[in-house]
């Protein structure tokens, strides 16, 4: 069953989160482990993350892969809110532009579509790999969708998303998180149906689209 966008996730993890106190080599040995597998994603997909061939690219021993992520799921959802990082990072210094919060969450989704989806197979592993409901990776997955809608209460607001502060940190106004949560739950399904094949990645954005043109009546 495919996971879903939680409204609130009490200690949600970042994606920095398992490097917490590690000295410089093991952070490098990380890197390496994380670059190895994203690099299989993008050229086999889900199926073509091996751990045991991801330990021997990184030129660590099986067991020592295991020191830092329990699965490979595990290693494509820190890679996951690493480019969700790096997205938030884009949108502070260039905030969706439009005149209303639906031209603004519009032209969010459609830059986060295109940024998630400019490596297809990396993108399909890392929606299979959050969809897989492991709850062994539940607080990455929570984190990922955290750091999404807050950026999507900051594209409504007209304003550059709160960086600073905590994701468990409520974002907005009651009624404006709520509306985050239901675009994010349409996007990720929307991806989902992208990854299967039902219809192509200009679909995404569009069904996020009509969906706010629902919940964000300006007539």
């Amino acid at each position: 069953m495919a996971s879903t966008p939680p409204s609130s996730a009490p200690g949600a993890a970042a994606a920095e989160a398992p490097a917490t106190g590690l000295a410089a080599s093991q952070l490098r040995r990380m890197r390496k482990i994380v670059d190895e597998a994203v690099g299989l994603a993008e050229r086999e997909g889900f199926d073509g993350v091996r751990l045991r061939d991801v330990a021997e690219a990184s030129g660590v021993a099986l067991g020592t892969l295991y020191k830092y992520f329990r699965s490979k799921e595990d290693i494509l959802l820190f890679a996951a809110n690493e480019e969700a990082v790096k997205m938030e990072e884009v949108m502070c210094a260039r905030p969706p532009s439009g005149d209303t919060p639906i031209e603004r969450v519009t032209a969010f989704f459609a830059r986060s579509t295109r940024g998630l989806t400019r490596r297809p197979d990396f993108a399909r592993a890392v929606i299979r790999a959050i969809a897989a409901g492991d709850p062994g990776t539940a607080a990455n997955v929570a984190g990922f969708h955290l750091r999404t809608n807050r950026q999507i209460v900051a594209a409504l607001r007209g304003e550059a998303p709160h960086t600073d502060d905590d994701l468990t940190e409520p974002v907005g106004t009651e009624r404006e998180r709520a509306v985050a949560m239901v675009l994010n739950h349409v996007w990720f399904a929307s991806l989902i149906g992208w990854s299967g094949g039902l219809h192509p990645v200009k679909t995404v954005p569009e069904r996020v689209r009509q969906t706010a043109l629902l919940l964000l009546d300006e007539s």
